[in-house]
């Protein structure tokens, strides 16, 4: 019922930002929450931040306060701002959707975008 495309990666220095941007389709996008999730080489793929479809966020306690998630429902597109950028948020960056509850677990997703590598240099 949705297909997901992430884009806005890159390679940053240590401190910098990035935009990253989930562009759905589907006439019901509003309805969806949508998650992000990482995935560093040798590492678990994590939870970093989600947004539901009232717009409330919430994020991964490492990215308080440096990463912000909004939504643009008339664009049908999710952002994830990130500042202060630091070696560790290197990863491919996932966006997915879901109606489900349980934000935070990678296993409530349905609808995955291809993702977007985040790399940051120190």
């Amino acid at each position: 019922q949705v297909q997901l495309v992430d884009s806005g990666g890159g390679l940053v220095q240590a401190g910098g930002s990035l935009r990253l941007s989930c562009a759905a389709s589907g006439r019901t996008f509003s309805t969806y929450h949508i998650g992000w999730f990482r995935h560093a080489p040798g590492k678990e793929r994590e939870f970093a931040a989600c947004i539901s479809a009232r717009s409330t966020p919430d994020y991964q306690d490492s990215v308080k306060g440096r990463f912000t998630i909004s939504r643009d429902n008339a664009k049908s597109t999710v952002y994830l701002q990130m500042n202060s950028l630091k070696p560790e948020d290197t990863a491919a960056y996932y966006c997915a959707a879901t109606v489900q509850p349980l934000l935070r677990l990678e296993r409530s997703y349905n609808y995955w975008g291809q993702g977007t590598q985040v790399t940051v240099s120190s």
